[in-house]
């Protein structure tokens, strides 16, 4: 399982290469496509949508096919993608193939966050969102290079592509780990487990979403999700607008956001040693919010470092409430309910890029602090009133079993 774990650590780099490329590039691109500014939220929806319908799906996938054949698959998904838009001449081919890159980057999530949750402690769900980490600091770093003279961002979309093939092909060469793996997994099925799917194999994906505190749980992580993807997106743009950097410092700059994210998860992982998933969330949110206060302070250019302290603190924030996910609403159909919460966190987060884009493009970039201060604010309640619903719902459910 060693092995397979470092395999599941660089295929988490893949997922996370796409996923700062499109952000780094779109200063330069939307000219060269010669369309607004704005429409960087219209298209994200898009492959917002894509990928939070494999969500949706992604644990039936995951029970028929296994993590591994639906991991393969979807990599190279993501390969066809981002080769895809490196040369598309408009922006219909390029929409086309990010719904390819949509479809590939949403089962490769729910089914790998999934997988790790069931096999591994806290503290390597928290170093396999490390590796994301490494993927979403890399490309801003490759597409800043492409965008310096007479490169361009086509140049940074097709090295990333090669990279993702490179990584496909581990993938492939992987196989028989999986198998290993999967095959072990149904043989050491424990007598818990299997009363657990007598008891629930009848239930419905209607009677799965009306568990108790899994809706607020999944607003609560897309609060979350539209923070982390609102800088994702628009991180760039506000550098541009607001503190006047070109598109290529730009574009470093979020790579240091994201380095922060990278660097906090590194952190986060040994501290899971130590504190539980929710200590580490409570951390997580209290650090990022400072962060983003910095960004209000007079400082000039010097308020940009604020960026790594929101990127640090939104480390631990993701992974640690998916590897909640088992312990909160059970192991059975834990693949559901993660893909219930990244569909969930896409769905919402999508949309608050998409009002945020259109407000800030035609008033300010500058309300991007004030923006981030409140979600951080409606995630910080929500989650905690998720948590409430979780445990009540627990000691009325051991109330009735004890005689």
């Amino acid at each position: 399982m060693v092995l397979l774990l470092a395999v599941i650590y660089i295929v988490f780099i893949s997922l996370g290469l796409p996923d700062s490329v499109f952000g780094a590039a779109w200063p330069v691109l939307h000219h060269d496509m010669h369309i607004a500014e704005s429409f960087a939220s219209v298209y994200s929806i898009i492959v917002g949508i894509c990928t939070a319908s494999v969500s949706l799906v992604a644990g039936w996938a995951i029970r028929k096919f296994g993590t591994g054949r639906v991991t393969l698959a979807s990599t190279f998904l993501t390969v066809v993608g981002l080769a895809g838009i490196s040369f598309a001449p408009n922006i219909v081919v390029m929409i086309i193939f990010a719904v390819i890159l949509g479809y590939g980057a949403g089962a490769i999530d729910t089914g790998l966050n999934n997988f790790v949750s069931l096999h591994y402690k806290a503290q390597h769900m928290n170093w396999l969102h490390c590796f994301w980490g490494v993927g979403v600091t890399a490309s801003p770093l490759i597409m800043s290079f492409f965008l310096r003279g007479e490169s361009s961002w086509r140049g940074g979309y097709r090295a990333v592509a090669v990279i993702q093939f490179a990584i496909f092909l581990i993938t492939l060469i992987s196989m028989p780990l999986w198998k290993k793996a999967e095959g072990v997994k149904a043989k050491g099925q424990s007598e818990e487990d299997k009363t657990d799917v007598k008891e629930n194999k009848d239930k419905s994906v209607f009677e799965l979403i009306r568990t108790k505190g899994l809706i607020p749980s999944i607003l609560s992580l897309g609060f979350y999700f539209g923070m982390e993807n609102l800088l994702g997106t628009w991180g760039a743009s506000y550098l541009v607008h607001v503190f006047s950097l070109d598109a290529s410092l730009a574009a470093r700059w979020v790579s240091l956001y994201f380095g922060g994210i990278m660097l906090g998860r590194l952190a986060a992982g040994f501290a899971a040693m130590k504190l539980d998933d929710n200590a580490l969330v409570k951390c997580g949110i209290g650090l990022s919010a400072v962060g983003m206060l910095i960004l209000l302070l007079p400082i000039g250019k010097a308020a940009i470092t604020g960026l790594l302290l929101i990127g640090f603190g939104f480390g631990p924030i993701f992974p640690s409430v998916l590897h909640n996910v088992p312990e909160r609403f059970g192991k059975k159909y834990s693949a559901d309910f993660t893909g219930f919460h990244m569909f969930g966190s896409y769905g919402v987060g999508f949309f608050i890029q998409l009002v945020f884009g259109y407000t800030a493009t035609y008033t300010t970039f500058k309300i991007t602090p004030f923006v981030l201060l409140g979600l951080a604010l409606l995630f910080i309640i929500d989650n905690g009133y998720a948590l409430k619903i979780i445990e009540k719902s627990k000691r009325n459910n051991r109330a009735v079993v004890v005689p």
